[in-house]
């Protein structure tokens, strides 16, 4: 499987008034084509900001990121929103959606800034909400879906250009045991049937028996994995 994305000595401090913060100390990932991929660590351990560089969200101090074997880590904030519209999907703990607009045009939304008709991307959003369950909500609103029904949302938008990679960021965080399983379910099923690749980042070690991998994160290194 080829190597889609590589943090190779990566670091990351912030400036916070007075004080340095190192949230990534020198750490060390390598995520393949196909893979699931679970990224674990406690609150403060780095895996949030380990899932900014995974995402091509945040540059880093020192150290490199490449994706698919170009180095992005210097690359302008416009350079890397266009990669990351055109690679990466992304499933947030909080959904995320926009309140005012219906399933359907939530998940058209990515599509908007590829330059898609409107045709071409209402046949996708639909066909992207049937397969995860919702070809009959397509008109309703967030606040009108339960939350798994938001997830689920989430997931179609995050699927909407097509991305290699799905980053989810603690996927099931704000579901009950047995949403939250239909929502793993879900992404195993396009990791399986898709081979999309999964990175999941989560603080719930009961989640890492979905993943065929788990990379282990503690004071801004990986420790295993």
């Amino acid at each position: 499987m080829k190597t889609i994305i590589k943090l190779q000595d990566v670091w990351k401090t912030y400036h916070m008034d007075e004080v340095d913060v190192t949230a990534l100390a020198g750490i060390n990932v390598e995520i393949r084509g196909g893979e699931f991929v679970a990224v674990v660590g406690p609150s403060g351990s780095g895996k949030s900001t380990s899932m900014n560089m995974i995402g091509c969200l945040d540059i880093p101090t020192k150290g490199k990121v490449f994706l698919e074997g170009k180095d992005i880590s210097r690359m302008s904030e416009s350079g890397l929103a266009q990669i990351r519209g055109r690679k990466i999907g992304f499933v947030f703990q909080t959904f995320n959606l926009i309140n005012t607009l219906t399933a359907l045009d939530n998940v058209m939304l990515p599509m908007t800034f590829q330059n898609m008709s409107r045709g071409k991307r209402l046949k996708i959003a639909k066909s992207l909400l049937t397969k995860v369950g919702l070809g009959e909500r397509v008109d309703h609103l967030p606040g009108e879906l339960s939350g798994g029904e938001r997830q689920r949302v989430a997931i179609a938008r995050a699927l909407s250009n097509n991305p290699e990679v799905v980053l989810a960021d603690e996927p099931t965080g704000n579901l009950d045991s047995k949403t939250g399983k239909e929502i793993m379910d879900v992404l195993c099923n396009l990791n399986k049937k898709e081979k999309k690749t999964i990175v999941m980042v989560t603080h719930d070690n009961s989640l890492t028996k979905y993943a065929q991998r788990v990379i282990r994160i503690k004071d801004g290194k990986n420790v295993g994995g």
